[in-house]
């Protein structure tokens, strides 16, 4: 029997760049949650952002942000990690002397942002809906930091994948997040982590476990359970780390509801 669902957020839950879940994934939580399943929100987002976005069902559900370097239940933190503040400078240094990049820095409760354009600072803010913080000098950067990213704004390409894999894949995870950005973690940080932390101390089992992902930041996740679907758009790097495809979250969580949790009804 299932006993808890993990689902990214942007190209999983939400397509197409959207920036409010859709509605019938409200009530699939409150039910999940009736049957003794426990959803939890696993992304590269700001846990404000999310807390938002799942404002109708913030108490019937858990968090999993900054892919991975924050895992909150019931308003409880349960782990944070964080950079060395020396390489949150570096790093942020170099994305900002770099023609065409921005960069977010992430802390537990707001984004340290920096912008060189008002695209950007509207993205951010207006947009997206992040909560932000912006400062003029990187000695600012005080609060510690899970995540930093990249935003490119003229989308990703190869070589600049390759760039930034050069400059820092030393020092730690450097992954792709969508069709702009690129995220910065710290090693041994990922969603996985936080999918295991909420079985340890739940008493779950992997095998009770359905995750769902579409790019390469949820590898690590999709690699970790046995139940694990990529999203039938997701590049073949992805697909290969998953179990199972799919065309919508929503559509298995039906099925799940309709099985009362009984993984082998969903998979016939």
């Amino acid at each position: 029997m299932i006993k808890l669902v993990a689902s990214d957020l942007d190209g999983t839950l939400l397509f197409k760049g959207a920036q409010s879940l859709p509605e019938e994934i409200f009530p699939l939580i409150r039910q999940l949650k009736k049957m003794g399943i426990l959803f939890v929100a696993a992304s590269g987002r700001q846990y404000a952002n999310m807390k938002k976005m799942f404002r109708p069902v913030v108490d019937d559900m858990a968090f999993i942000s900054e892919n991975g370097g924050l895992a909150v239940y019931n308003e409880k933190v349960l782990y944070q990690d964080s950079f060395e503040q020396e390489l949150v400078r570096e790093i942020a240094e170099s994305i900002y002397d770099k023609e065409g990049s921005e960069f977010t820095c992430s802390t537990k409760d707001f984004y340290y942002i920096r912008p060189k354009t008002e695209h950007f600072r509207d993205l951010m803010i207006n947009v997206v809906g992040n909560v932000c913080k912006e400062i003029n000098s990187f000695e600012e950067i005080t609060e510690p930091c899970m995540k930093l990213a990249v935003y490119e704004r003229g989308g990703l390409q190869d070589d600049t994948i390759h760039y930034w894999n050069e400059r820092f894949g030393d020092k730690c995870t450097v992954v792709t997040s969508g069709t702009a950005w690129v995220d910065f973690i710290p090693f041994d940080t990922n969603k996985a982590k936080g999918v295991e932390k909420y079985q340890e101390i739940l008493g779950i089992r992997p095998e009770e476990c359905i995750v769902f992902g579409d790019e390469y930041n949820d590898i690590a996740m999709l690699k970790s359970v046995p139940y694990s679907f990529a999203m039938a758009h997701a590049k073949d790097g992805v697909k290969q780390a998953a179990a199972y495809e799919t065309e919508r979250v929503e559509t298995i969580l039906k099925k799940l509801i309709t099985a009362k949790g009984n993984i082998k009804e969903v998979l016939k």
